[in-house]
Parts: structure tokens; C-alpha cells; sequence
């Protein structure tokens, strides 16, 4: 836990970074308690993917988030299992590898059962630490985001759930896969704690229709920047029928027909709307960002997470 001294600290050391970005400590301000709910909204961010990659440890996102006002996330599993102490011999030997030859297929094996005993045999009380660091910064882990998760025996689906709840989440998300919603809505019911199933340009409402109908705990995380270049028309709708069942949405701009990413604003994507659809239901769905547009000429990922951050502000105003 970060003691009052250590959270001044932390505040100090991204003061330079501020002095350097005007639009972080123009949109921002104090960097006493972060805050970013506005209007009723709770404005999240997808991280540590957000920041560029998923090995940026628990403290170092803190600090981002802390630097940029963001006070809920949807943070993935990564961070958490490394400050748990996770052997990374075993995350190394145990991730995907390309036309893996059978040599390869055989190790990925056995890393995956040894990373399996290893989450079931995992103490909870640890978790419980690495979640009151954020909460002491004044951010909140509202999701909990597993790659992977469909490979994972019975006790490990257990742990999975038992790790976002000593998180003090209310959701867990993964990517959707039309063969597996039902048997983890299963262990969503079981828990009794929602699944947002993560959708791309493939993605249709009937995929999570389907899922809707085979566990009661089985929702929907909506990208609604990949929902417009997949689907080619506007998630509002979805959004307004099925509503009880999206625990987040992914705030990302992008182009029809499968169109780029681009900052906020410049695409096909109704941002404006769908936040204020929210504010103006006071429906308990955070806004994740998702960063994912080309950093442009002369910026930096941190200044343009800041822009989306401030875009969302204005839209709920």
C-alpha cells in the first residue's frame, strides 16, 4: 500500500512529464486524486495495452493513469500475476509461437499446466495488496482483461474469477468466441460476476445475442469503433436494447468498411452520442478508451491518450 508520502511522491515524479504536455495539466489540473468521471460517466482506460504492449508492470501503469486524471480501468491480468510473482520462464514459454514446430507445441504444453498449478496455488491475500496500491492512488479496477482465457482447465477458470473479485472488480472481459460463451458463462453464473466478451469487425450483434441467452452473467464489452468498420452502422441501438448486458464499451474511433483508426473525432464513429446515450440514462457503463490510432508526427502516446481523455470530457459536458 502507498503510504501519503510515497502518492506525493509518485505525483511529483510525473510533474515533469506535465510541464511538458500542456494538455495533460491544462485538462487535469491537481494530480491530487485523479478523476475521471464526468457527467455521471466513468471514462476508463483499456491498460497497460493502451500504453503500447502488456509488460509495463503494476506500478509503472499506475503512475500513467495517476499522470493522465484516469481513475477506473480495465486492466489486464498481466500486471497483477507479475506483482504475484509469476515465474516469467514460464509466460515466456508458455505464449503462442507461430508454425511452432512439435518440439515447440510440446513445451508451450507443459508451461501452460505448470502456469495452471501455479495461478490455483496462488494467494489471494497478495492480490488484495496490489489492489489497495490503486485504490490509495485513487483509481478504481473495474475489469479484469484474460487473453487466453478458453485454453484454461475448470480450477483455473476458478481462479480467474476468484483473482477479479480480490481485484474488486465487477466484470471480467475476453475476446468472443461463438464455440465457448457457454461454458464460461458458466462459471460467470456460478461467480456471479459478468463476462464482457470483447468483439472486432467480425463481430455481430447475433454473436452476443447468443451469448446472452446461454448464461445470465454472459455480456457484452462493445468496441464501438470496430462495431462501426465491421457493421457499417451505428451501435446505438444495440447499445439502447441490450444495455443491462454491457459492462464497458471501447471508445475508439474508426472508418467504415472496415475502415482505419483515427484520432477522436475524424472517423465514422458516433463517440459523442454513444457517451452521452449513457449520461443521459445513467447507465453504469464505463467508457474505456482504447488507444489503438498512428501517435502523429511530433506527439507522443501519453499526450494523445490525454486528447481522447479531454474529447470524452467535452462530448459530456
Amino acid at each position: 500500500m502507498y503510504t501519503r508520502r510515497e502518492l506525493g511522491q509518485l505525483a511529483l515524479s510525473a510533474l515533469p512529464a506535465i510541464a511538458a504536455r500542456p494538455t495533460l495539466a491544462g485538462a487535469f489540473g491537481s494530480f491530487q486524486k485523479p478523476n475521471s468521471k464526468f457527467s455521471g460517466v466513468q471514462v476508463g482506460l483499456n491498460v497497460p495495452y493502451s500504453f503500447g504492449g502488456r509488460g509495463l508492470g503494476g506500478d509503472e501503469t499506475l503512475q500513467k493513469c495517476v499522470e493522465l486524471g484516469v481513475s477506473a480501468v480495465e486492466l489486464r491480468s498481466q500486471p497483477v500475476e507479475s506483482f504475484l510473482g509469476v515465474p516469467p520462464e514460464l509466460v515466456k514459454a508458455g505464449a503462442r509461437v507461430s508454425n511452432a514446430t512439435p518440439e515447440q507445441q510440446a513445451a508451450r504444453k507443459a508451461a501452460v499446466d505448470d502456469l495452471r498449478k501455479w495461478r490455483v496455488a496462488a494467494a489471494m491475500g497478495k492480490v488484495t495488496e496490489f489492489r489497495r496500491k490503486y485504490e490509495d492512488a485513487g483509481v478504481t479496477i473495474e475489469i479484469v482483461k484474460f487473453d487466453d482465457i478458453y485454453e484454461r482447465a475448470d480450477d483455473e477458470l476458478d481462479y480467474c474469477f476468484g483473482l477479479a473479485k480480490a481485484l474488486g472488480a465487477r466484470a471480467i472481459s475476453c475476446e468472443i468466441s461463438p464455440t465457448e460463451t457457454a461454458r464460461l458463462g458458466k462459471f460467470a453464473d456460478k461467480h456471479r460476476l459478468m463476462v464482457g466478451y470483447h468483439g472486432h469487425t467480425s463481430t455481430t450483434p447475433a454473436h452476443w445475442e447468443t451469448a446472452f441467452s446461454q448464461a445470465k452473467y454472459n455480456g457484452a464489452n462493445l468496441d464501438i469503433g470496430h462495431f462501426v468498420a465491421g457493421n457499417n452502422t451505428s451501435p446505438v441501438p444495440f447499445i439502447k436494447q441490450h444495455h443491462a448486458r454491457v459492462t464497458h464499451i471501447h471508445v475508439k474511433d474508426r472508418k467504415m468498411k472496415d475502415g482505419p483508426n483515427t484520432p477522436f473525432g475524424q472517423g465514422d464513429t458516433p463517440i459523442k452520442e454513444v457517451l452521452q446515450l449513457i449520461r443521459d440514462n445513467k447507465w453504469p457503463i464505463q467508457a474505456t478508451i482504447e488507444f489503438e490510432y498512428p501517435v502523429p508526427a511530433g506527439s507522443d502516446r501519453m499526450a494523445e491518450i490525454a486528447k481522447c481523455i479531454q474529447y470524452c470530457k467535452d462530448a459530456l459536458r
